[in-house]
């Protein structure tokens, strides 16, 4: 009777009688919302400052677009020539050339490729800086044969005329100062007469509406256009065309028929411009770094380059990452422990004295804070030189010759005085809230029981305070690993770190790749090492205090 009464009951209703399941899903859900957008402004805020930088840096130390985007054709052309056999590409493979690298120049950004090459090959850059300036010249045999037969050849409208559809040519003479430049549209059939005069027409259109903002009509075609139509008419047969400028068309037609037109050897006029264009190294280089990633920048970053035969150990005069690498963990783990040697003695103070005389004491050890971190180093580097304040005293006092001066200054010692100076604080204040809050009279107690003062430090105060020991090497330990001001100031060239290499590609050398490789290998240590730590001293173990 009990069960048929509560089956006619139905669901448990709310007050507003909707189920109280319902309602109950209803009221959390909107509990999470407020929750989310409470914090989302901080997750946006890390998103974009932190997640979306690394993110990037991930990305740019394998992106290598440059090179198929600015030779697509070369690209593919070299992908059925051997690296490896030690003879030049073809002729195909030049021409190719030509075509990428003189619309780089007119795009301005054949120096650009040059600079991400040069990267692996040196000499590379100067190699396309003077390609583009030379390049030009090619084309101009040709452009010269049909300015001669016809001048029309040499003028924008007619060549409107020839390639652009009816509608296009209706659109740019209807043009005005201040409009909008019309789309150039090829006119139909034009691809499959003169395909490759086609292309390049259309990259010169596409040009003079982008980036010059000119009318077709009032702008003489690239040489390379000229060139261009010299292969289609030397290729095809024009005696059926009936379209606009069909006599001028077929009056070049006959002209690269006969046996005197000059003709241009695309492999020599490379070699004319600069005969490092014969060198196979070049080629090669290309080729290496054709795809749109590559594993590159991180051989670089390990001293290891790309080949034809695949990676390869850099000369062992030109392996400096990994020194720096080692160095620097080396280095990172020695300011490490100076910190912890100086700070304990100094927060194990600081936690036993009265209140008052603590936070006296406090603000000497904060006091750096509110000094600029470049004088403080900028100090060092005055102290620490052989006629600086150290040197002076140790001479003064009689331990150290005056004609024997200690060197500490561009230097790895230079580098660890003047980091663990700087990096003291942030051990301290771990260290200090942790042993604040150890009760005193455990150590009392074990006095009381018969332990030594060692004793009663060792067993009972010191595993206390490893947790703020732990916090306080983790903090000091990232923040070694990525300094760069202060060895680059007090460093000198033994002193440096990875960090002032990174700095040096990101803004001298402008290598943001190989930069990115060397931040994502740095980050990938600083991870493992800390996956280390939590392995063996357990992150759980590390506070703040409390």
């Amino acid at each position: 009777m009990t069960d048929t009464s509560v089956e006619k009951k139905g669901p448990m209703l709310a007050a507003d009688g909707t189920p109280l399941k319902r309602s109950l899903a209803r009221a959390l859900r909107a509990q999470k919302l407020r929750a989310l957008a409470l914090i989302a402004p901080l997750l946006i805020f890390v998103l974009l400052t932190f997640i979306a930088p690394i993110v990037d840096m991930l990305f740019r130390s394998v992106e290598n677009q440059i090179v198929s985007e600015t030779l697509p054709r070369t690209v593919v052309a070299l992908e059925d020539w051997d690296g490896t056999s030690g003879e030049l590409p073809g002729d195909d493979v030049f021409f190719a050339a030509y075509e990428d690298i003189f619309i780089a120049a007119e795009k301005k950004l054949h120096t650009r490729l040059g600079t991400r090459l040069n990267y692996e090959l040196t000499g590379v850059s100067s190699l396309f800086r003077k390609s583009g300036r030379g390049l030009d010249d090619i084309g101009e045999v040709y452009q010269d044969e049909f300015k001669g037969l016809d001048k029309d050849w040499d003028k924008g409208e007619p060549w409107v005329e020839l390639m652009g559809s009816d509608a296009f040519l209706e659109k740019a003479r209807a043009w005005k100062k201040g409009d909008a430049l019309p789309r150039f549209e090829l006119r139909e059939g034009m691809a499959d007469l003169l395909p490759l005069t086609s292309e390049a027409y259309q990259d010169f259109a596409r040009f003079q509406r982008v980036e010059e903002e000119k009318s077709l009509l009032k702008e003489e075609p690239w040489t390379l256009v000229h060139t261009m139509l010299y292969e289609d008419l030397k290729a095809g047969d024009m005696s059926g065309y009936t379209g606009p400028r069909a006599e001028m068309l077929k009056a070049a037609d006959a002209l690269v028929d006969t046996p005197d037109f000059p003709t241009v050897d695309f492999k020599a006029a490379f070699q004319d411009i600069d005969k490092d264009w014969l060198d196979v190294e070049v080629w090669q280089t290309i080729k290496t770094y054709s795809p749109n990633y590559t594993d590159g920048y991180f051989l670089n970053a390990i001293d290891m380059q790309k080949s034809p035969e695949g990676p390869v150990m850099r000369p062992e005069s030109e392996q400096i990452y990994g020194l720096l690498f080692k160095r620097t963990m080396f280095m990172s783990l020695v300011i490490t422990f100076s910190c912890i040697a100086l700070a304990y003695p100094v927060a194990f103070l600081l936690s036993n004295l009265p209140a008052r005389t603590a936070n006296l004491l406090m603000i000497l050890v904060l006091l750096p804070f509110w000094t600029s971190l470049l004088v403080r180093t900028s100090a060092w580097k005055v102290m620490l030189q052989q006629q600086g304040v150290i040197n002076d005293v140790l001479v003064w006092i009689g331990l150290v010759d005056d004609a024997n001066r200690l060197v500490m200054i561009n230097n790895q010692l230079g580098t660890i005085i003047a980091m663990t100076h700087i990096l003291l604080p942030f051990m301290i204040l771990p260290m200090y809230s942790v042993m604040s809050t150890i009760p005193p009279y455990y150590v009392r107690a074990a006095k009381s029981l018969g332990a030594t003062n060692w004793t009663s430090f060792w067993r009972v105060y010191f595993p206390q305070s490893v947790p703020g020991i732990g916090a306080g090497s983790i903090l000091v330990f990232i923040l070694a690993i990525g300094y760069y001001i202060t060895p680059e100031i007090v460093g000198g060239t033994t002193g440096t770190f990875i960090s002032n290499r990174i700095a040096y590609h990101i803004s001298s050398s402008l290598n943001w790749g190989l930069a990115a490789a060397l931040g994502t290998i740095l980050l990938a240590v600083v991870l493992i090492l800390y996956w280390a730590y939590d392995k063996i001293v357990g992150i759980d173990n590390v506070k703040l205090g409390g």
